[in-house]
């Protein structure tokens, strides 16, 4: 299926690995001119090096925090007027919320929230001048399904799911849509920091919990980011401009309610 997007401008953040990554080589196979952007140089570089053998796309990168000014202003200077934007983070590790002081919160929300939110805010209005944007968040399922010891997640991930479920009545008449990716268990290296946090918490071995997470979901095992890049694929595509407001669980039927 041709997306039509080709040629299309795409900013993606936390893209040098994971479903980050997934994303940008989804994109990269359907012609797009992709950004990367990732605090990691090496790995970021490494990334776009392997994905441009593979799909000749033409690839940017920029290595940034893109939790600050400096590091939200340098990836729009490489791609000032980007068509689709990924907002992707790693979340924080697990633990107890009676740990958690008010820095720990702000590093969540400015982590998972805020830089978000500032890079929509940074981009939404050019896309609606031009008449095409797509917008995608990654979530998690915590959003619909919170666990206790994923709070900072579980909050600040809920927080921007919320502002942006208002904000995608505005656009949309404009062609530009934004939409939430909620995975679940996706064997990515967050998931692998998420699996070692809590072994060390609970004293477990670290392959007893890989497994019975995934034994317990009907899916019976863990999802690839490659699937997680096909579902972004799509939301970035032109077919997608009747979708908006939306947060999508892809997470082998965890989630055990009708709605």
């Amino acid at each position: 299926m041709d997306m039509g997007i080709r040629g299309r401008r795409a900013l993606l953040t936390g893209a040098s690995k994971g479903m980050g990554r997934a994303c940008a080589e989804a994109l990269a196979r359907e012609g797009c001119a992709l950004t990367l952007v990732a605090r990691g140089a090496e790995t970021l570089e490494a990334a776009a090096a392997e994905i441009r053998a593979q799909t000749g796309a033409e690839i940017r990168t920029v290595a940034a925090d893109i939790t600050t000014e400096a590091g939200r202003a340098a990836a729009l200077e490489a791609c000032p007027a980007p068509d689709i934007l990924l907002n992707n983070a790693a979340g924080m590790k697990p633990g107890d919320f009676r740990d958690w002081t008010r820095d720990t919160w702000i590093e969540a929300l400015d982590l998972m929230m805020l830089a978000p939110i500032e890079m929509i805010r940074l981009t939404f209005d050019g896309m609606t001048e031009r008449g095409f944007g797509r917008i995608v968040n990654i979530a998690s399922r915590g959003v619909k399904l919170p666990q206790s010891e994923l709070g900072l997640s579980n909050g600040a991930r809920t927080g921007l799911v919320g502002f942006c479920a208002g904000l995608a009545r505005e656009g949309v008449a404009r062609n530009v849509t934004i939409n939430t990716i909620l995975p679940g268990i996706v064997a990515s290296d967050g998931q692998r920091t998420h699996v070692r946090a809590l072994a060390e918490r609970t004293g477990r071995s670290f392959d007893d919990i890989w497994a019975e997470r995934a034994a317990s979901s009907p899916a019976k095992r863990y999802g690839e980011p490659v699937e997680i890049g096909a579902l972004f694929a799509f939301l970035a595509s032109a077919h997608s401009g009747l979708m908006t407001g939306q947060s999508i669980l892809m997470d082998g039927g965890d989630y055990p309610g009708t709605l």
